[in-house]
C-alpha cells in the first residue's frame, strides 16, 4: 500500500481527532426532541465546521513548512536574499524562522568572504613573477597565470586543454617533485626552480607546477661572489708582488752600478731571500686555492663523537682547552674531514684567546636529530662578520683565508651548518657546528 503524503496524513489525523466529539454531538442531537429538518441542518453545520477546521489546521502547518523548504532551496542554490517572516522568540515556529534567517546570513557572509579571498588569490597568482600551471590527471592544462602564459609565448585560450607534452612541459611532470633544472621555453631559458604538488578538485586529483627563474638571482650572486673573490685575490697578490717588484728593482740598480759596495753580495743574497720567501707565500696561496676547489665528497662512516672531539682538543698544545663532555653518540660522517674542520675552529679560537690571555672551551650536545658542537673563546671577538666566509679573506699575518671556508663547505657537505657569532653573555666568539645524526639523504 502506497504511503500517504504528509498533508493527507495530517488532515486524516485532524479528522480522526475530532471524530469522537462529532459522533457524540450527532447522537445527542438525534435522540433530542428536535424536528428532522433541524437535526439535518445542525449536522450539516457541524460537518462544515469540522471540515473547515481540518483545512485551516492543514494550512497553518503545511504552508510554513513549504515556505521553509523554498528558503532552504534558495540557500542551496546560492540565493541568500530571502528571509522568513514571523521570526519571533515567543513560539517554536518563530525560533525555526530565526535560525533559518541566521543560517542564510552566515552563508552569505561566508560566500562573500570566499569570493573576496578567491579574487585576491587570483590577482596575486596573475601578478606574481612565477610561472604556475595546473593540469588534470591526464596532464591536460586546466589553468595558468600570466607569467606562465608569457613563458610559453602563447595566449591562454590556445593552451587550455592542451597536453603538457605538446607545451614542452613533459619533463616538468616527471622526476622529483622539487629540484633545479635546465629548461628552454619560447619566453626564456636557463636554470629553474621546480616545485610540483597535488591537489583535488571535484574529488579528482590534479597537479600544480611552479617554475621560478633562478638565472637572474644566480647571476647576481655569482657576480657578487666574483667581485669579493677578485678583491681578496688582488689584495693577496699585491701583498706579495709589490715587495718582489721593489726588491727586484733595487737589485737591478746594484748590478748597474759601475762601482759596487763591498757588501753588495750580502745585499743580493738578502734581496733574493725576500723574493724567494714571497714567492713561497704565493705558492702556499695557490695550493690553498687548489685545496678549496678540490674538496672531495665525504665518505660516510661511523664516527664516535666523544673520541673525535677529545682527539682534536688534545692536538692543541699552546694552551689548555677546556672540555665539557656531552652525550656519547655515534654519527655517520667523514671522520677525516670532520677532524680537519674541528682543528680549524679550535685553532682559530686559541689564536683569538692568546691575544687577550683568555681561555677556550669545547662541548657538544644533542638537539633533536642534530648534533651541536660548540667552541667558545675569550678573545677580542669578531669585529666584522661579513667577510668571515669569503675565500682568502684573513686578518692574520700568516693566514691563508680558507680555513673557515673549508670548514663551512665540509659542514654543508654533511648536511649541517657552521655559524660564528660574538658571545652575548661574555667577551669572545662562539663557533657552533650543527651536524645531522644520520646521513643527509636519510633526512630528506
Amino acid at each position: 500500500m502506497k504511503e500517504l503524503r504528509y498533508e493527507r496524513r495530517l488532515a486524516l489525523m485532524a479528522l480522526m481527532a475530532a471524530l469522537p466529539a462529532v459522533a457524540v454531538a450527532g447522537v445527542l442531537l438525534w435522540i433530542g426532541p428536535y424536528e428532522s429538518k433541524t437535526k439535518w441542518t445542525v449536522m450539516l453545520v457541524i460537518a462544515l465546521f469540522w471540515l473547515g477546521f481540518v483545512l485551516a489546521l492543514n494550512e497553518r502547518v503545511v504552508r510554513p513548512l513549504q515556505t521553509f523548504s523554498n528558503l532552504i532551496s534558495a540557500l542551496r542554490e546560492g540565493d541568500y536574499s530571502f528571509r522568513a517572516r514571523g521570526a519571533r522568540r515567543d513560539d517554536a515556529l518563530g525560533e525555526v524562522a530565526r535560525e533559518v534567517n541566521a543560517l542564510g546570513e552566515m552563508l552569505r557572509e561566508q560566500r562573500l568572504g570566499a569570493l573576496e579571498a578567491t579574487a585576491l588569490l587570483r590577482k596575486v597568482m596573475e601578478e606574481i613573477d612565477v610561472a604556475i600551471f595546473a593540469v588534470d590527471s591526464k596532464a591536460h592544462l586546466l589553468w595558468l597565470n600570466r607569467a606562465a602564459e608569457k613563458l610559453l609565448g602563447l595566449p591562454a585560450a590556445r593552451m587550455l586543454g592542451a597536453d603538457a607534452a605538446e607545451l614542452g612541459l613533459a619533463e616538468c611532470f616527471a622526476g622529483p617533485a622539487a629540484r633545479t633544472v635546465e629548461l628552454a621555453f619560447p619566453g626564456g631559458s636557463g636554470r629553474w626552480g621546480l616545485r610540483r604538488s597535488t591537489f583535488r578538485e571535484g574529488g579528482l586529483p590534479h597537479q600544480l607546477l611552479v617554475l621560478s627563474d633562478l638565472s637572474r638571482p644566480l647571476r647576481e650572486e655569482e657576480r657578487q661572489a666574483w667581485q669579493r673573490l677578485i678583491r681578496v685575490l688582488g689584495h693577496e697578490l699585491n701583498n706579495s708582488l709589490a715587495p718582489i717588484k721593489s726588491v727586484a728593482e733595487s737589485l737591478e740598480k746594484i748590478l748597474r752600478r759601475p762601482a759596487r759596495a763591498a757588501d753588495w753580495e750580502e745585499d743580493m743574497r738578502h734581496g733574493l731571500g725576500v723574493i724567494g720567501s714571497r714567492a713561497e707565500a704565493l705558492s702556499r696561496f695557490m695550493n690553498a686555492y687548489s685545496n678549496l676547489a678540490r674538496l672531495p665528497p665525504p665518505q660516510f662512516r661511523s664516527v664516535e663523537v666523544g673520541p673525535w672531539v677529545r682527539r682534536v682538543v688534545g692536538l692543541e698544545t699552546r694552551l689548555p682547552v677546556g672540555l665539557r663532555p656531552g652525550p656519547e653518540v655515534v654519527i655517520r660522517a667523514d671522520g677525516d674531514q670532520l677532524e680537519q674542520l674541528l682543528i680549524n675552529i679550535v685553532r682559530n679560537a686559541v689564536d683569538a684567546a692568546l691575544e687577550t690571555g683568555g681561555g677556550v672551551s669545547v662541548t657538544w650536545s644533542r638537539n633533536g636529530a642534530f648534533l651541536m658542537v660548540s667552541v667558545e673563546d675569550e678573545g677580542p671577538g669578531l669585529p666584522n662578520t661579513a667577510n668571515l666566509f669569503v675565500p682568502f679573506f684573513t686578518t692574520k699575518p700568516s693566514g691563508s683565508g680558507i680555513g673557515l671556508v673549508l670548514s663551512r663547505q665540509i659542514a654543508e657537505a654533511h648536511g649541517g651548518a657552521l655559524v660564528l657569532q660574538n658571545r652575548a653573555e661574555a667577551r669572545g666568539c662562539k663557533a657552533l657546528l650543527k651536524l645531522p645524526l644520520r646521513e643527509p639523504h636519510e633526512l630528506a
